[in-house]
């Protein structure tokens, strides 16, 4: 007789993604304020847990109308006001920012976290975002690929030698605090 090793059942996760909620009152057709906006997504966040969703999420965005220019200190606020609840940035912007301080901001977030933290990549989809953090989109893919390879390398190993086309060179270099 065959015998057919069974895996667990993958979970289907259910929870809340936002970029910062722009909807006018419906009241007062006032738009919220960025403080408001802040301050009401990190409010729906501990409401998903109460309700029993099992994530939150939140986009990087820099540019108006939306508010999470900051999604570590956001999901590190998050993180101290929750306890069960599965953070992802669902995008950070690898394009963008320097895989050196993703490595170190986001393994610092998942210790505040407790391991609760999932990090999701993406290159942007804005053209205007690129140059005002002195990136040319051209070559937002090879960035985007140099700069994955980088971070993972960082979380990986240390004291890493390291050298590519779109930032500067790492001699000896070991990213702290060290991810989970």
């Amino acid at each position: 007789m065959d015998t057919v090793q069974r895996t667990a059942p993958h979970k289907m996760h259910f929870g809340i993604f936002t970029v910062g909620d722009i909807t006018p009152d419906p009241a007062t057709g006032r738009p919220p304020s960025e403080h408001e906006r802040i301050r009401h997504t990190v409010e729906m966040a501990v409401a998903a847990e109460q309700a029993g969703l099992d994530f939150f999420a939140t986009g990087e965005h820099h540019n108006p109308p939306f508010a999470p220019s900051s999604p570590a200190a956001l999901l590190a606020h998050v993180a101290a006001r929750t306890s069960t609840l599965l953070l992802s940035t669902a995008t950070t912007l690898i394009t963008t920012n320097d895989p050196v301080r993703l490595a170190e901001e986001y393994a610092y977030v998942q210790h505040l976290a407790d391991g609760r933290l999932d990090l999701m990549m993406g290159r942007g989809n804005t053209g205007p975002v690129y140059p005002w953090f002195g990136k040319d989109i051209r070559k937002g893919i090879e960035i985007a690929v140099e700069s994955y390879d980088l971070l993972r390398t960082l979380w990986a190993r240390t004291n890493v030698d390291w050298e590519g086309e779109f930032r500067t060179p790492l001699t000896d270099f070991t990213s702290m605090p060290r991810p989970l």
